[in-house]
């Protein structure tokens, strides 16, 4: 008995030192990780609850890893100093080895700081603060996005719906002031100006954001893009909705700092965003993400039961992803040759000065840096310190949820699906690539981006009186004492405004000029519009390049151009050899040459047909060659090709004298009008005097072709312009007056007979108005003058002002010539030369064909002949018969030959008679 129980006791002991060898071999290493949380706040309560949950799935999933972190959660109590203070007594207490979660962007600059002093990373997945950067901060790791990667999203939606202005409005903190200068320099890439800039102080009180809002409300513009923390940001916009911000007519763009918690905003404060656009990070759906989701939220509500419930954000899942990423290198890195050494004492040392540097943080650092997973965020990227830029989802708050708009990628820009390609530009996308928006007022209707605010001044129309009346003419009522413009430019712009989509109260306020329409009176006319005096300046002022840098125009209302009016005069010399001019030169030359050409042909063709008529002394064949080539006589002509080159001839004939005669009979009958100069180079070189409207820039142009100072002549009126005209410029006038096209065609309506225009000669951009740069009016009044400009209403006003223009057939140079010339006929030449040249060719085929023909007869006679030879005379006997026969033969065929000669000489008596 006693032997027994000494073998249990022994066995017992046995497996009790083999359990506690095992268990000393299994023991697992522990590194420790600070984590620093404004655990008072939204994002602080829902990062808690993740990272808790992602400790107990990563080591339920990694049961066997050896190292396990161990998390020190500090509260920072949203102050930069407390987290810093929580940052070094956790390096000081428990050496941790690196630190999750400076919340905002300026904890995270004092943290990172602290950690490269330490050589421990801090990874923060709530900080987007651009000027956080790597450089400067080497340990740092941000496990988010940049802030100034949501710009180009908000900048594409600027120009997808076609707004010309946006107000920023920020809070006064580093992060609300860090994206500022990206989303400047995108929008004016899409050509957006920044009117002005609403800074909110992150203590203002409720009357300070209602003042800054009335503010807002009297400018023109209505597109605002909000970027501050949630806090605020409710805030603001019960307060945008109290004062009627919120209603139609206005666009709200949120960033992805509120939009990112917006499930878990108080219904009061989603329902003062009714109609506002937000941005976000996209997150793609996985059955994974819904799994989790369900357990947090229930997780949540035991962990805050006290607490309003707050919903999964993707700052949650970020932060769910961040303790994975930090265990696994935590288990790659180890603990086992981890060390903190202290620096040497110094005397008056601070505490920052004292800290232990980590012998492991590089290694576990270039570990969370290696780490590329799929998380419950997505992609979870950190190799570039911080996550990589992927999708945005663009999404409208209504009633009191949200609904998807679209996508947005740097590669294809926005889009309803995410998988849809396109060619890669940031900027792409129109409406019809985002689903309907419910805007502000539950309107349907895109904003146009700017108003005329009720409680404003009316928009100041710069009116000043022109040199031509017609144009702009300026009065000021005394009695009243308001401005009354008339006139084709101030016609155009009423029936423009009419045109646009809202109703724009407006009154003129008169700019006093010296009326003489002069160029510097109206560089400073314009300028007014810079110098914020005018809105909008009208009048017949020209689009010209000095005058773009400080103003914008609207497209041009009239034709373009410069050219001349110069005198017209009758072009034809109705004098004794004038039957010659209905015929050019060289068709008077053309028409002889064939003519002789035509008589040579003839001749030939019946000489080669033995015709006795043409066989003669060289005058009496010459006689017979004109008169072939003029008639078509039968005794004459025999042959069958003269026949047919005759009636192509005689075609001929017909038809150039038809012309001839319409021709002779226009010059006659029609007065031919002509310009006296149809160029200016033509007057330059002749030394001609030439005048412009005094004041005009036209002197300019015309010294910049050549002219000398001497040769230009100024002149203020029509009249003058004609009395110049008139005199010429031998008798102290002008033989041209340079102007723009819009005031030729005045003159020549008021001066219709004797003058035309010549050109244009030079480019211009022809009359517009003139606004302050950037200003959201200039595309819809654009717009309105080409709906005026493309139709009748332009000619009635034209004709109103400038009289029926159709009225005058000298508006406009009178050019081309009626002279016939070789060119005209080309077709008729062709016709009988092809006819005259194959005919001749033809003959002398046939001609050398016979001949040939009757020299072989002729040889064949004589080899046939009987020879004295040495032959039997059996055989000449023979031959002697054979050759009567030949002989027999050949006196028939003569006697046919003669027999047909008599008849054709019969014939041809018979004809004679």
């Amino acid at each position: 008995m006693e032997v027994a129980c000494r073998i249990i006791l022994l066995l017992l002991l046995t497996t009790s030192f083999v359990i506690a060898q095992s268990a000393s071999r299994e023991v697992v290493q522990e590194l420790h990780v600070g984590v620093l949380l404004d655990l008072g706040s939204m994002v602080g309560k829902i990062a808690r609850t993740s990272i808790s949950m992602a400790m107990e799935d990563f080591y339920a999933v990694h049961q066997n890893y050896s190292t396990k972190i161990v998390l020190h959660i500090r509260d920072s109590m949203s102050d930069d100093v407390q987290a810093a203070s929580e940052a070094i007594d956790l390096l000081e207490k428990y050496n941790v080895e690196a630190i999750i979660g400076p919340q905002k962007s300026s904890q995270a600059i004092f943290v990172s700081k602290i950690g490269n002093i330490s050589h421990v990373p801090v990874i923060s997945f709530t900080a987007t603060d651009p000027s956080l950067s790597s450089r400067g901060l080497p340990y740092f790791v941000r496990a988010t996005i940049n802030d100034s990667a949501q710009v180009n999203c908000i900048a594409s939606i600027v120009k997808t719906y076609g707004w010309r202005e946006v107000v920023p409005i920020y809070e006064d903190t580093d992060y609300g002031r860090g994206i500022i200068p990206y989303l400047v320099d995108v929008l004016h890439e899409v050509d957006a100006q920044i009117p002005y800039r609403s800074v909110i102080p992150l203590s203002a009180t409720s009357e300070e954001i209602t003042l800054e809002l009335y503010k807002l409300m009297t400018m023109q513009t209505t597109v605002f893009v909000v970027h501050m923390s949630v806090t605020l940001a409710s805030l603001f916009f019960i307060k945008a909705k109290k004062v009627g911000m919120m209603n139609k007519g206005h666009a709200w763009i949120m960033t992805d700092g509120v939009t990112n918690l917006k499930d878990s905003l108080n219904p009061s404060v989603l329902g003062s965003l009714n109609g506002a656009l937000g941005v976000e990070f996209y997150v793609p759906k996985s059955r994974e993400l819904d799994d989790f989701t369900t357990r947090w939220n229930m997780r949540f509500q035991i962990e805050n039961p006290a607490n309003p419930p707050l919903k999964l954000s993707i700052f949650g899942l970020w932060g769910y992803d961040t303790i994975w990423t930090v265990a696994q290198a935590a288990e790659k890195v180890g603990q086992a040759n981890n060390t903190f050494r202290k620096p040497g004492a110094k005397r008056n040392s601070t505490s920052l000065e004292t800290l232990e540097t980590s012998s492991n943080g590089p290694k576990l650092l270039q570990a969370i840096l290696q780490k590329k997973f799929r998380g419950l965020s997505g992609n979870f990227d950190l190799s570039n310190r911080q996550l990589q830029i992927s999708t945005f989802q663009i999404v409208n708050v209504v009633g009191n949820g949200w609904r998807e708009i679209g996508l947005w990628t740097a590669q294809n820009g926005i889009s309803r699906q995410s998988n849809k390609t396109r060619l890669a530009t940031t900027h792409l996308g129109s409406v019809r690539d985002l689903n309907p928006v419910i805007w502000p007022g539950e309107s349907i209707e895109v904003p146009r981006g700017f108003h005329i605010p009720v409680s404003g001044k009316k928009l100041q129309v710069g009116v000043c009186t022109s040199g031509f009346p017609e144009f702009v003419k300026v009065e000021k009522d005394h009695i009243t004492g308001a401005t009354k413009a008339t006139g084709l430019s101030v016609d155009v712009f009423e029936e423009a405004v009419k045109r646009l989509p809202y109703a724009v109260p407006y009154e003129y306020v008169l700019f006093s000029t010296k009326d003489d329409g002069s160029t510097k009176d109206y560089n400073d006319f314009v300028y007014q519009v810079y110098l914020e005096i005018y809105d909008i300046v009208i009048g017949d002022i020209t689009i010209r390049y000095n005058r773009t840098f400080y103003a914008d125009f609207t497209l041009p209302y009239t034709e373009s151009g410069i050219a001349m009016i110069v005198p017209v005069r009758d072009s034809r010399n109705k004098n004794t050899w004038i039957f010659l001019k209905p015929l050019a030169p060289g068709m008077w030359f053309g028409s002889v040459v064939f003519f002789i050409y035509t008589g040579v042909v003839v001749l030939i063709l019946e000489f080669l047909g033995n015709n006795e008529n043409v066989r003669g002394p060289i005058p009496r064949q010459l006689g017979i060659m004109i008169f072939f080539s003029i008639f078509e006589e039968k005794e004459l002509v025999q042959r069958f090709l003269s026949r047919i080159v005759l009636i192509v001839w005689l075609v001929f004939l017909m038809v150039l004298t038809s012309s001839y005669t319409a021709s002779l009979t226009s010059m006659l009958t029609v007065q031919q009008l002509q310009p006296t100069v149809t160029d200016v180079h033509e007057l330059l070189k002749s030394g001609e005097y030439v005048g412009y409207h005094r004041g005009s820039y036209v002197k300019g142009l015309l010294e910049e072709i050549g002219f000398d100072r001497s040769k230009i002549k100024p002149y203020d009126s029509p009249d003058d312009f004609h009395n110049a005209l008139s005199r010429g410029s031998n008798n102290g006038g002008i033989a041209a007056l340079v102007h723009e096209v819009p005031y030729i065609k005045l003159f020549l309506a008021n001066h219709c007979k004797g003058y035309t225009m010549v050109g244009p000669i030079y480019k211009a951009a022809g009359f517009g108005y003139a606004l302050a740069k950037g200003s959201p009016l200039l595309g819809d009044i654009s717009k309105a003058i080409l709906n005026v400009t493309g139709g009748d209403t332009m000619i009635q006003i034209e004709k109103k002002w400038i009289g029926d223009q159709n009225n005058c057939q000298n508006l406009g140079p009178v050019s081309g010539s009626s002279r016939l010339t070789f060119a005209n006929f080309r077709g008729l030449f062709i016709l009988t030369g092809v006819a005259s040249t194959s005919s001749i060719l033809i003959a002398l085929i046939i001609y050398f064909y016979k001949k040939k023909h009757r020299s072989k007869n002729i040889t064949l006679d004589i080899l046939n002949r009987p020879e004295d030879t040495g032959i039997s005379d059996e055989s000449s006997e023979h031959q002697e018969g054979n050759q009567g026969e030949r002989v027999e033969e050949n006196a028939q065929l003569a006697g046919r030959e003669e027999d047909g000669l008599e008849e054709k000489t019969s014939e041809l008596a018979s004809d004679k008679k």
